[in-house]
């Protein structure tokens, strides 16, 4: 299936956005945002609805209307166009300004308009590959669409296609020069032939098929037409040139800088402050409820939604067209003890249950149990309602609990269901024991594909069974009548919570056919589904939050940062505000006259590269990136810590998945744990916080170097391998190779180089990398490259058979045989082939590491079990384990967790963990 590139006609939208039916609005500072507001929310609602992970996405604006070519050619085009409302150009700057915040290119050549550039991409872009989707409704675009191409209108929610075009205009796109070539352009002041219009023109084009055609036969018209045909002899060539877009735009045209790689990416913090300086809060509650969703895309969080003050029922009408097949399903809805009793009964027999539990929250440490929804065979399920509205009829949870308690812990019926977990930890803490072999439809789908833009029951339904299921909004409505499960009608919930049992089934045994076929059967039964059970138990109990610690943590940092604050503010001699990408620009350029190292898509740009360049200079741009690493801690981390604390247990239970990373890591949300900085004292700081309970000790074991060794392992370098065995530093060993000198006599620079490529090496380390890292010249770095290759060749050679295997079967491989799709290996644009193989030899290296702790996580889990220790894993931090420890059994439980991290796998160079005991986080690491 073809990606799609979405180019959003920048100018066009936004003067759409200003004309739009809105309430004026003004920022706090009174600076007009009525356009901004309205654009962005059309953007969020654009993205969200629109685009996923693998697309590609950019937005055009035109060149100064002075420069432009069409100008030149004909002094008069545009003349009669009504100059701009006076706060049209803030805003227009403004809106472009966040769009490049989002990391959407923005594009723009002088002399040409943004159709133009559009016709250049299409030109260059379009085929059988990469459809193009023209975000506007500008009719001069309507010369670009075809096969590959449509025009999309925002506003109406239409897309318009070749048929729709002839369907709606009378001629088809090959044909729109030669009608605008006829019919000028009153907008732009294009000239035509005067008298004819859209009709008259069409009429024409039908009949003689080109403009110059028309013009050849003037003398078969009417007298009139005739004389205004012959009139516009002069003139039509001219016109022609005017409407006919340029498709040879000398511009850049990066698709691999334009990859959408989902909307969390792009709702960074530099937006955030954009929309908090203009006083735009509701979009910053959207960026936040956009941005709970991540790649592995739990259905559940997506079923439960706030309710309004006073719940509303919800009526609702079920399309035809959601089932397969008309009546070829049998859903059923248990709310009686004897029906319950006789569903127990029967579900006693089955060999497997399909398992589904409707909730009341996004977090399954906090959700009540609204239901629970179980299929035993394709076609027929139940719904047992346990909470409903006022007056519904549902059955006591006790009750439920009796009856299905041993149906659902019989270890000799298979359990199936879709982000499994949820469920696990949903029923766990309403007292159910969810026992048996466990099969995650959602894990399935990603060990089959790893690099899906989307997990979600409706896209796996509609891709393998070929159905719709009901969309959860024709369950609990939308907008502000959106109410939560348990205030829907119980009849209606039975519908939508049985289709997704049933459905659940279903796709297991499509999913499971074709983990054999693949021969990824093992890797699912062995690895991802035994950790699953695992992750429950860790979420579950959490980890303990000290919130005074926090408190006092926000209280120094938020100090801390005022102070830098008005030392940046001296230091740049003027007024203004440091958290203002374009504010801060306009310091360090135009008022204190500073090189411009690199420009963004609106200007010279303030990034942290640029930023720490430009500290070497002055001592403004080292006090920025000092201030934006403390309010980074203070907003992503000190500020909403405090709020992610369960109430009833004082901890906080993040949640793990093992769908959201393309080369198999485990990712965290709610919050997110996996991001909290080690390399600063203050990012350290916050570690403080994770503390042990009475009598109990964190402890941390961090596997040293493991994807280093990993490599050693994979290519059977010598050296390698031999400095490994040997315990001994590698970087060191690695610089001596390389310069040809003892090991003793190796200087920091020299090492710090070797230990740069060692690491970088796994993520494909280009010259081009190695000399912004460490501030050398690329030919140095590349020689240095050269070298380091040439004195391990089998690094080399490996790194070519990772490529090779890419490039042969379409994926690569880790050593539990857990495969990534490399689907640009061969693409025409070398940018993108060249990130491709940095891909795959990644993906080989860091994957295996990431199977290797799971394996080792596993390993402990049995150990505590059979053990009977008092040990909790409590997270998983890429190549490091916390867990709480009584502290009279640390030694004990230290031998033991070292044992199994370091026995996890096989390996030609030993494994090693480092590790620390602490009362909290920060001494245990």
């Amino acid at each position: 299936m073809a990606n799609t590139l979405y180019i959003i006609d920048g100018h066009s939208q936004i003067f759409r956005a200003y004309y739009a039916p809105f309430r004026d609005l003004t920022s706090p500072t009174g600076e007009p945002t009525r356009a901004t507001y309205v654009f962005c929310s059309m953007l969020l609602r654009f993205l969200a609805d629109h685009l996923a992970a693998g697309d590609y996405l950019a937005m055009v604006i035109d060149g100064p209307t002075e420069k432009l070519k069409r100008k030149q050619l004909f002094s008069d085009y545009k003349i009669t166009r009504k100059p701009v409302p006076q706060d049209f150009p803030p805003q227009a700057r403004r809106i472009i300004e966040i769009v490049a915040a989002m990391d959407i290119p923005v594009l723009e050549a002088e002399g040409y308009e943004a159709d133009d550039i559009m016709a250049t991409a299409v030109e260059r872009l379009a085929d059988d590959d990469l459809r193009v989707v023209l975000v506007s409704r500008d009719k001069d675009l309507e010369q670009l669409v075809g096969r590959h191409v449509v025009l999309y209108d925002p506003m109406k929610d239409e897309i318009l296609d070749s048929a729709a075009i002839a369907s709606a205009k009378g001629y088809l796109p090959d044909k729109a020069i030669e009608i605008q070539t006829l019919t000028g352009d009153t907008t732009d002041n294009i000239p035509g032939v005067p008298g004819v219009g859209l009709k008259t023109a069409v009429k024409l084009i039908a009949k003689y098929g080109t403009a110059d055609e028309v013009l050849a036969h003037a003398d078969e018209q009417t007298p009139k037409l005739r004389a205004n045909l012959q009139a516009a002899g002069d003139t039509i060539a001219l016109g022609r040139q005017l409407v006919t877009l340029d498709r040879n735009v000398p511009i850049e045209l990066d698709l691999e800088a334009m990859e959408f790689r989902g909307v969390r990416y792009i709702l960074g913090e530099e937006v955030r402050v954009i929309f908090a300086e203009l006083g735009f809060n509701r979009l910053l509650d959207q960026l936040d409820d956009m941005g709970v969703e991540n790649k592995a895309g739990p259905k559940k969080p997506q079923k439960q939604i706030r309710a309004p003050k006073t719940p509303e029922r919800v009526s609702v009408s079920f399309p035809t067209d959601h089932r397969t097949t008309a009546n070829d399903f049998k859903y059923t809805c248990v709310d009686t003890p004897k029906a319950l009793e006789s569903l127990a009964a029967q579900a006693a027999k089955a060999k497997r249950l399909a398992v589904d539990t409707e909730t009341t929250s996004v977090h399954p440490m906090s959700a009540e149990l609204v239901g629970i929804s179980l299929a035993w065979q394709p076609g027929e399920a139940v719904y047992i309602p346990i909470r409903g509205p006022l007056g519904a009829k549902t059955l006591e949870l006790e009750l439920v609990r009796k009856k299905l308690g041993p149906l659902l812990s019989n270890t000799k019926t298979e359990k199936i269901g879709q982000n499994l977990k949820y469920d696990l930890i949903v029923l766990g803490n309403a007292g159910f024991t969810l026992a048996g072999e466990l099969f995650d439809t959602m894990i399935a789908a990603h060990v089959l594909d790893s690099s899906r833009p989307t997990y979600k029951l409706d896209a796996l339904a509609a891709e393998f069974l070929n159905h719709r299921c009901i969309p959860i909004e024709e369950v609990i409505g939308r907008g502000r009548n959106q109410i939560t499960m348990d205030a829907a009608p119980v009849e209606t919930v039975t519908i939508y919570a049985a289709e997704d049992a049933d459905i659940t089934g279903r796709l297991a045994d499509v999913l499971r056919a074709k983990l054999a076929e693949e021969g990824l059967s093992d890797l699912m039964s062995s690895l991802e589904m035994p950790l699953l059970p695992v992750l429950v138990r860790m979420e579950q109990y959490g980890i303990e939050v000290d919130p005074r610690a926090l408190k006092r943590m926000e209280g120094a940092l938020s100090k801390q940062a005022d102070v830098l604050r008005d030392r940046i503010v001296a230091a740049a001699g003027v007024e203004f505000n440091p958290d203002s990408p374009k504010q801060l620009a306009e310091v360090l350029f135009d008022h204190m006259g500073m090189e411009v190292i690199k420009k963004g898509k609106t200007g010279p740009s303030t990034d942290s590269s640029v930023l720490e360049q430009l500290a070497i200079e002055h001592e403004l741009p080292a006090l920025v990136l000092e201030y934006r690493k403390l309010t980074k801690l203070l907003t992503t981390y000190l500020k909403s810590l405090g709020k992610c604390i369960l109430p009833t247990t004082g901890r906080v239970h993040t949640s793990f998945h093992q769908a959201g990373t393309a080369t198999g890591r485990l990712s965290s949300s709610g919050p997110n744990l996996q991001n909290i900085p080690v390399r600063t004292a203050e990012g350290r700081q916050i570690r403080s916080a994770f503390v042990a309970p009475r009598d109990c000790v964190l402890l941390s074991a961090d596997y040293s170097q493991v994807e280093l060794r990993m490599l050693a392992h994979l290519c059977k370098d010598e050296t390698l391998v031999g400095t490994f065995a040997r315990d001994r530093d590698i970087h060191r060993i690695v610089a001596a190779e390389v310069f040809g000198v003892s090991a003793d006599e190796v200087t920091p620079s020299q090492r710090d180089r070797a230990k740069t490529v060692n690491f970088g090496i796994i993520y494909g380390q280009t010259a081009h990398g190695l000399s912004r890292t460490l501030r050398i010249s690329r030919t140095e770095a590349g020689e240095f490259i050269k070298r380091y290759r040439k004195r391990f060749p089998k690094i080399d050679e490996f790194l070519i058979a990772c490529v090779k295997q890419a490039r042969q079967n379409g994926y690569v491989e880790t050593i539990f045989g857990r495969r990534r799709r490399i689907v640009e290996i061969d693409a025409r644009n070398p940018q993108r082939r060249a990130q491709a193989e940095r891909l795959a030899i990644n993906s080989v290296v860091q994957g295996s590491a990431a199977d290797l702790i799971k394996q080792a996580m596993i390993n402990i889990a049995g150990r505590i079990g059979r053990e009977k220790s008092h040990a909790k894993m409590l997270l998983q931090i890429h190549d490091e384990l916390v867990f709480e420890v009584p502290t009279k059994d640390v030694k004990a439980e230290c031998e033991m967790i070292v044992e199994e991290m370091t026995g996890a796998v096989a390996l030609t160079v030993p494994l090693k963990v480092n590790v620390g005991v602490g009362a909290n986080w920060m001494e245990a690491k």
